[in-house]
């Protein structure tokens, strides 16, 4: 050992352990803080985790003497090893100086412990002795349970005996007892006595081979015999309502009475009692005429709405009853239920049918929606029991609908009429002097507007059939083909052009109908209103029905828009045309009697326009004041600056170059009949009858060329002298004066005129013309 120590004080090496390198710090002795301590504890688990197993590690866990001696012996010179030596001694004495420190430090607390746990060894005796004690009480006591419970069990089943057999006296008291109750709620409480029987019946079939059970069982048969014969009588009473029915059906099939026969006897008596209820409906209804003459009926005595209450909830209500009561008592077998049921609801629906018709004139239609919604409602029940009758609703319903469209196109059409008959009043009213009446712009715009808001209000009142709040509205019918073909097609289209074919139809030969002709107003009034539907109203109206009745894209087909107008513009243009027609041939007629009335031959020489020329230029004055009220002006051609002034000759031609010379004689005489027809391969040829536009200028026109070509006409008939063709002559120049300034292009006024000249001169005897100036004298003074 002093060898070692000597080698290790001696000094170290390269080779040295950490513990020598250590040593050399802190004055030369080896010394970590607490390191006794922790070589005592053992290394922190993480400090052990890190450090690989040294087995020459003093202070490690795997440490091996004979390991670290070998080491040092091998590697430490003798210094080093006593060194180490000296430092192993003193870290030793120190460890014990630690020791006995930590030992004086802990010593009270380490006495305290001990008589701690010495009290504690004490008081865990006495608890077991405890524990021991109540060990013995609770055996005493499960065994004294154990003799309790045994007692209870067995008066228990004691008990139980007894009840049996007290519950056997009891039903066999019960059973001795049967006939006994059977016999006196047979009469009273047939009820009652049914589920008597029936809670004995088994007991009574199990011991029917005992002779005691045998008797009760044959006198209970023979009472619950006589109980069914009178359920039976009572079946057949008529005044059974359904609730009685139903419970007398029920015991008859409890009592096991054939089913066959008993839904026989159900259905009859049902039957029975729902012909009453039609009957007392019917009763409601005027009975139809066996004659066959067509008698308009009285009117009803209520109102189709209370109708409909009474038959839903009598006959309907009845029916749902009585239907639901079969189902329940013979189950699904419905072969008879169907047919029966069907019948009774066609006739309901044909008396409905009945009562519907009697409503002939509008009413109120929303109590008719009421109901026709309230019919479909309460019928629901019904159809669930009788699914085949909800087409036949449904049509009634949706017949019904289109009757009141029908009756409300009707209706409209009479107002159209009631209208034209208050204008045509209006225009033949007599006027006191110095008071008009209403003009034709008024009298326009109050037909138009009272139509428009009937129409506005016949389609607000059909809305109520779609209303959200209707239940027949989710009905396919009317979420379609009502939309279409009723309202939109069936009422608005149909009226539209009903009143296009009204008004045309004053044009189209009112004499082969038996009327007096219209007056011109009425027509040039009808031709306005009828043009203004085409411009805008009809678009108005569809789209209104349109927004208010929206057609599916699958429904059917619908009348086009410009469809309709153009049947409202081809209406207006054939009352327009007659309307001119008719105001020429009233012009023409004077014009015609004052030829055809005068003798041309022995007449004098002119000094004045005639009369009737005058006429003729106040009533074309008046025309075109009327017509003006409702047309426009028109484009007139582009008149020369002296239109009104220009010569009249029964020579002129509208194509020569001298017409609007002050005045045009022949300086030799030539055949008039020749220059008659050179003067027509000339000029342009005038259609009279042409159609008119839709213009003040242009019915003015037509107006004229129908009056001058009669003139034409009745002067060619006729044999003139002299002042017969200086008469013609000064008539015509009066008329051109005055008549161009109507006319869309003067050149018509002035070719008929001479037309009508050149015929006055071929049908004179001495053809000698007045003098221009003196004919315009003539024509200015007159």
């Amino acid at each position: 050992m002093a060898a070692v120590t000597a080698g290790s004080g001696a000094g170290s090496g390269a080779g040295g352990s950490p513990e020598a390198t250590g040593g050399s710090t802190g004055g030369g002795g080896w010394r970590r803080p607490h390191g006794p301590l922790q070589r005592y504890y053992g290394p922190s688990t993480a400090e052990a985790a890190e450090a690989a197993p040294d087995p020459t590690d003093i202070d490690g866990p795997h440490f091996d003497p004979e390991v670290f001696m070998n080491k040092v012996r091998s590697e430490c010179p003798l210094g080093q090893l006593l060194a180490r030596e000296a430092a192993l001694g003193r870290e030793i004495r120190a460890l014990d100086s630690d020791m006995q420190t930590l030992l004086y430090e802990n010593y009270n607390k380490f006495i305290s412990a001990t008589d701690t746990i010495r009290k504690m060894k004490v008081d865990f005796r006495h608890m077991e002795a405890e524990m021991d004690d109540l060990a013995a009480n609770m055996a005493a006591i499960s065994a004294s349970s154990a003799r309790v419970s045994a007692a209870l069990q067995d008066r228990h089943r004691r008990g139980a005996q007894l009840a049996g057999v007290q519950a056997l006296l009891r039903k066999l008291q019960a059973l001795v007892e049967v006939p006994g109750r059977l016999r006196r709620w047979a009469g009273t409480e047939p009820a009652r006595a049914l589920r008597c029987h029936a809670r004995a019946r088994a007991v009574l079939r199990h011991y029917r081979h005992l002779p005691s059970f045998r008797a009760i069982e044959d006198e209970s048969h023979a009472i619950m015999a006589d109980l069914a014969q009178r359920l039976r009588t009572h079946l057949r009473c008529e005044t059974l309502d359904p609730k009685e029915l139903t419970e007398c059906v029920e015991m008859l099939l409890q009592l096991e009475e054939p089913p066959e026969e008993l839904s026989e006897e159900f259905l009859s008596q049902a039957g029975t009692r729902l012909e009453a209820e039609l009957a007392a409906l019917e009763a409601e209804l005027p009975a139809a005429d066996p004659s066959g003459t067509a008698t308009t009926p009285p009117p009803p005595a209520s109102d189709i709405l209370d109708f409909v209450d009474r038959g839903s909830s009598a006959f309907v209500g009845t029916l749902c009853q009585l239907a639901g009561s079969y189902r329940a008592l013979f189950g699904g077998d419905t072969g008879r239920l169907e047919p029966f049921a069907a019948a009774l609801a066609t006739r309901y629906f044909e008396l409905l049918e009945r009562r519907l018709a009697l409503e002939r004139g509008l009413g109120d239609t929303s109590l008719l929606v009421r109901a026709l919604d309230r019919f479909h409602r309460r019928l629901r029940a019904l159809l669930e029991l009788l699914p085949a009758g909800a087409d036949a609703a449904a049509a009634l319903v949706a017949r019904a609908a289109r009757e009141r469209v029908d009756r409300y196109l009707r209706a409209l059409q009479t107002f159209f009429l009631g209208c034209l008959g208050d204008v045509r009043q209006a225009l033949a009213a007599p006027r006191p002097p110095g008071k008009e009446g209403p003009g034709l712009p008024d009298l326009l715009a109050t037909l138009a507007a009272s139509v428009l808001g009937q129409l506005k209000a016949v389609l607000a009142y059909v809305q109520l059939f779609t209303a959200r709040d209707v239940a027949f509205a989710s009905l396919p019918y009317f979420k379609g083909e009502f939309c279409v073909t009723a309202v939109r097609e069936g009422l608005v289209v149909a009226f539209v052009r009903w009143l296009c074919h009204t008004a045309r139809g004053f044009a189209d030969g009112p004499a082969e109908r038996g009327a007096p002709a219209a007056p011109p107003a009425l027509l040039l009034l009808l031709a306005r209103l009828c043009l203004d539907y085409e411009n805008s109203t009809i678009s108005y109206i569809l789209t209104l029905t349109d927004e208010q009745f929206p057609p599916q894209d699958s429904g059917p087909a619908v009348t086009p828009g410009p469809a309709l107008c153009g049947e409202a513009r081809a209406a207006a243009q054939r009352l327009l045309d007659h309307y001119v027609q008719v105001q020429g041939a009233a012009v023409a007629q004077m014009l015609r009697k004052s030829v055809e009335t005068r003798d041309w031959l022995g007449t004098v020489e002119p000094r004045n326009v005639r009369a009737v020329m005058k006429r003729v230029v106040e009533d074309i004055t008046a025309i075109d004041v009327q017509v003006g009220q409702l047309f426009e002006e028109g484009v007139r051609r582009a008149q020369s600056s002296d239109s009104s002034r220009r010569a009249f000759s029964v020579y002129s031609s509208s194509r020569a170059p001298g017409r609007y010379a002050p005045s045009y004689t022949p300086s030799a005489p030539m055949d008039t009949h020749l220059l008659s027809n050179i003067q027509k391969l000339f000029s342009e040829r005038i259609d009279i009858f042409s159609p008119v536009e839709f213009n003040k200028v242009s019915v003015l026109t037509g107006i004229i060329k129908i009056s001058l070509k009669t003139l034409l006409e009745c002067v060619r008939l006729r044999t003139l002298g002299r002042f017969g063709l200086q008469q013609v002559q000064v008539d015509g120049h009066y008329l051109q004066l005055y008549l161009w300034r109507f006319a869309s292009d003067e050149r018509v006024v002035q070719g008929l005129l001479d037309e009508v000249a050149a015929s006055a001169a071929h049908r004179c005897l001495d053809p000698v013309p007045m003098e221009h100036s003196v004919v315009e004298l003539i024509c200015e003074r007159g």
